[in-house]
């Protein structure tokens, strides 16, 4: 059984797709790409699909991981081509690799994230940054099925900063960029519990809701704060395979 990993994105419009109508999307791709998937057992089989820590409906991603499982040898990169053909324009396969380590969702340890406050005046958006990064403990609450919780979402915050924005915009209203890495903890902080967070302790409220993307996932280095790739555990134990392959028949005997 051959497992292959993928990252995908949500972008545009299908942001707003919630993670259930994602996978009806991707196994319609599967069936269309005639992937030969492996099934689980029992009376209602179903593909060996193994979805990890899916961004929130309504954010979009240029990061987000998933495992499948094959009852026969494809080429990754083809696997990735095919399955992206047969997806719509903004849920995008944009890499694959053959799984040779164990635990890909122990690796996605934290988020790195662009929070776009529309209409927000940059300056106000860094002194309320400061403050919360100032701040030994952020209460925030958040509406649950069992009713409303109140947490600390200051301790999962490992880094939050304000950033210039690069690109021109078509208007000339305000806009402040926030750039945040968080650490997956439990209970989960979000982005919006972020915003709430700012809102608690410099009473910050942008007039328009944020537009916010995950821009990667992965293990958290501490020293630096950085998120690492994933899938490169993968990509090197391949290539270390490969290239033990030509000496393994070199040394073979004739």
């Amino acid at each position: 059984m051959q497992r292959i990993r993928l990252r995908y994105t949500k972008r545009g419009r299908l942001r707003f797709t919630s993670h259930r109508d994602f996978q009806r999307a991707f196994e319609r791709a599967l069936r269309r790409a005639e992937v030969p998937m492996a099934y689980s057992a029992g009376f209602t089989p179903h593909p060996k699909v193994s979805y990890a820590n899916a961004a929130p409906t309504g954010t979009g991603s240029e990061a987000e991981y998933l495992e499948i499982a094959l009852t026969a040898h494809r080429d990754p990169e083809r696997l990735r081509a095919l399955l992206d053909e047969s997806l719509p324009d903004g849920l995008d396969i944009v890499d694959a690799v053959e799984a040779h380590t164990s635990g890909l969702a122990d690796r996605l340890t934290a988020s790195v994230w662009e929070l776009r406050l529309t209409g927000q005046d940059p300056a106000e958006a860094e002194k309320a940054v400061a403050a919360f990064n100032a701040a030994e403990s952020v209460e925030v609450q958040r509406t649950t099925k069992n009713g409303v919780r109140t947490f600390d979402a200051r301790p999962a915050v490992v880094q939050l900063e304000t950033q210039s924005e690069t690109a021109d915009r078509p208007t000339d209203q305000p806009c402040a960029i926030l750039r945040l890495v968080v650490r997956h903890v439990t209970p989960a902080v979000r982005p919006d519990d972020v915003l709430s967070g700012l809102r608690a302790v410099a009473d910050l409220a942008p007039p328009v809701p944020a537009a916010v993307t995950r821009l990667a996932q992965g293990l958290l280095d501490e020293e630096t704060g950085t998120v690492t790739d994933p899938l490169a555990p993968d990509r090197e134990a391949a290539e270390a395979l490969s290239k033990a392959e030509p000496t393994a028949a070199a040394t073979a005997p004739a």
